[in-house]
C-alpha cells in the first residue's frame, strides 16, 4: 500500500498559493553552552534525530492525473544540508534584525520536489546568543506520523551527542505506473473513502468544524451557532501580498497568573442569590492571555482612528482540544471567541472573555484550550491549530490565536540553552494577522505575523500587548 497523504493533508499542498505558503515555524533563541555552538554541531544533532522520524526524508509525489491523492516517497537525493542553512546578523545583531531575517525567510515556500522543511542557524545575536529559525509545511505535521522539527531536536537534558553512523539508505521511488496501480488497488479496497479523499484534496478540504463538531455532542450546539455568525468587518481583514512582518514580544507569566489569582479570589467572595459563594465566571489564564490580545487590538484599532463603539468584536478562532468518543482519540476543534474590542474597561473585557469561552464548553465535554492539551510539544500544538485555521472558511473568524504551554523547566539542543521560543504562524487568504504564543520557563512569548503592506505598524501592535498586560494588573491591583 502506498503511504498515501490523507484528503487535509493534501488540501494544505493544493490550498498554498505564492501570497500563502502554509508552512508553520518557531523561533528558538539559545545561550550556547561551554564549548560554544557550530553549524556542524547542528547537522549532527539533526541528522540524528530525524531518523527516528522518517518523513523528513521523504518528499510529496504526485499521482498522474490526480487520480488519487499524492504519496509520500523517500527523497533518493536528500541533502541534509539543503535542510541545514546556516545565516548570521552583523554583530551584535539585534531583535528588530532577527525579526527582519524571519520575516523574509517565512514567507518563502518550501520547494515541493523536496522533503517539507527547513532550518536556519542564524549566528551573531548581541550577547552571544544564536537562533535555530524553523520552517515546516502544514501537510507534514499531523501529529501522529509526524511531529514538528523542533520537538524532534530539543532535550530536557544538556549534552553532545555523537553522529550516529548514516545507515538510511532511500527505498526505490515508484514509477508512474505503479503510482497508478498503487491507486486502483485502493480504489478497490476502499472506493467510497478513496473517491470522497480525491474530492475532497481537490476541491479544498470540507469544513473541518462540521467533521469534528458532528463527533463531539455537548459542544457541537455552541460551536455551530458560532460558525453560522459572520465574523465582523475588521481591519485585518483585507487582500495580502506575499511579504511579511515579523515581531516577538516576550512576557512574564507570573503577571498573568497574578492576574488569574486576584480576579478568582474577589469571585469567590461573592454570594449567589442562594446564598452559595461560588466564583460567577471562571477566569484562567487562557483567559487573561485572551484580555491581554483584546485590549492590545483596542488600543491598536484606537491608533489607526477606527471607531471604538461598545459593540465592536473581532472574532478569533481559537483552538480546542476535545475528547473523543470512548475508544477514540481527541481532536483539536475551532473555538470561535468574540473578543470585545469596544469595550472600554480591561476588566469587563476579561468577564466577557471568560464567559464566552465558559459557553462554548459547557455542557460537561471535555474541551480545554492547547493550553492544557498534553501528549504533545508546544511546536507541534502550533502546527496542528495552524492546520485548523487554514482548513476552515475564512468568513467565520478574523485572526487566527493559538496558545500552548512549554515546559516550566530549560530545555536544550545539545548543551545550548533554551532561553524563548516564539511560533511563526502562517497567514491565510484575506487575514492580514496571526497570533501565536508559547509559555516557556516563566514567560510568555508572542510571535506576530502580519502582512508586511496591511500592517506597517505591527511593532505598534507589539507595544499595545505589553500596555494591555499592565493595564489589567494595575486594574486587577486596585
Amino acid at each position: 500500500m502506498a503511504d498515501r497523504l490523507s484528503s487535509l493533508d493534501a488540501s494544505f499542498l493544493y490550498l498554498e498559493q505564492a501570497t500563502t505558503p502554509l508552512h508553520v515555524g518557531s523561533v528558538m533563541i539559545f545561550e550556547p553552552g561551554p564549548g560554544g555552538f557550530s553549524y556542524e554541531l547542528l547537522l549532527d544533532l539533526v541528522g540524528n534525530r530525524i531518523s527516528y522520524v522518517p518523513r523528513y526524508r521523504q518528499r510529496v509525489r504526485e499521482v498522474p492525473g490526480r487520480v488519487s491523492p499524492p504519496v509520500w516517497v523517500d527523497d533518493e537525493d536528500f541533502d541534509l544540508s539543503y535542510h541545514v542553512r546556516r545565516s548570521a546578523l552583523p554583530r551584535p545583531g539585534t531583535v528588530a534584525q532577527l525579526e527582519e531575517f524571519v520575516a523574509r525567510i517565512q514567507a518563502r515556500a518550501l520547494d515541493r520536489d523536496r522533503p517539507l522543511w527547513e532550518i536556519y542557524l542564524v549566528e551573531g545575536l548581541e550577547r552571544g546568543r544564536f537562533a535555530l529559525v524553523t520552517k515546516t509545511h502544514e501537510a507534514l505535521v499531523d501529529g501522529q506520523n509526524a511531529v514538528d522539527l523542533t520537538q524532534v531536536i530539543v532535550d530536557a537534558d544538556p549534552g553532545r551527542e555523537v553522529a550516529l553512523p548514516r545507515l538510511w539508505r532511500p527505498a526505490k521511488a515508484p514509477s508512474d505506473m505503479e503510482l497508478l496501480v498503487a491507486a486502483a488497488v485502493d480504489v478497490l479496497r476502499r472506493p467510497t473513502e478513496v473517491a470522497r479523499g480525491v474530492r475532497d484534496a481537490v476541491t479544498g478540504v470540507r469544513s473541518i468544524a462540521t467533521q469534528a463538531l458532528s463527533t463531539v455532542g455537548d459542544v457541537a450546539g455552541v460551536l455551530a451557532r458560532s460558525v453560522t455568525r459572520p465574523a465582523p468587518s475588521s481591519p485585518l481583514n483585507r487582500p495580502i501580498g506575499a511579504h511579511r512582518r515579523y515581531v516577538m514580544v516576550e512576557s512574564d507569566l507570573a503577571a498573568y497568573r497574578a492576574v488569574r489569582n486576584r480576579v478568582a479570589a474577589a469571585e469567590d467572595l461573592q454570594e449567589s442569590p442562594g446564598g452559595e459563594i461560588t466564583p460567577v465566571t471562571s477566569i484562567t489564564v487562557h483567559a487573561v492571555v485572551l484580555a491581554t490580545i483584546t485590549g492590545a487590538l483596542r488600543t491598536w484599532l484606537m491608533t489607526r482612528g477606527e471607531g471604538m463603539g461598545g459593540a465592536e468584536k473581532i472574532r478569533a478562532m481559537v483552538p480546542l482540544s476535545v475528547a473523543g468518543r470512548e475508544g477514540e482519540s481527541g481532536l483539536v476543534v475551532p473555538c470561535f471567541i468574540d473578543l470585545p474590542v469596544g469595550e472600554p474597561r480591561p476588566m469587563m473585557r476579561l468577564h466577557q472573555v471568560a464567559y464566552d469561552m465558559q459557553q462554548q464548553v459547557e455542557g460537561g465535554a471535555s474541551a480545554r484550550s492547547l493550553a492544557s492539551l498534553g501528549g504533545y510539544a508546544p511546536t507541534t500544538l502550533h502546527s496542528l491549530g495552524s492546520r485548523l485555521g487554514s482548513a476552515i472558511s475564512r468568513r467565520m473568524f478574523n485572526l487566527v490565536i493559538t496558545n500552548v504551554p512549554g515546559p516550566q523547566q530549560p530545555l536544550y539542543a545539545a548543551d545550548a540553552q533554551l532561553e524563548s521560543t516564539y511560533p511563526v504562524i502562517p497567514l491565510a487568504k484575506g487575514q492580514a494577522l496571526t497570533i501565536g504564543l508559547t509559555s516557556y520557563d516563566g514567560k510568555v512569548c508572542f510571535g506576530l505575523n502580519a502582512d508586511r503592506d496591511a500592517m506597517p505598524d505591527l511593532d505598534v501592535l507589539g507595544q499595545c500587548i505589553e500596555d494591555a498586560l499592565a493595564e489589567l494588573a494595575h486594574e486587577g491591583a486596585a
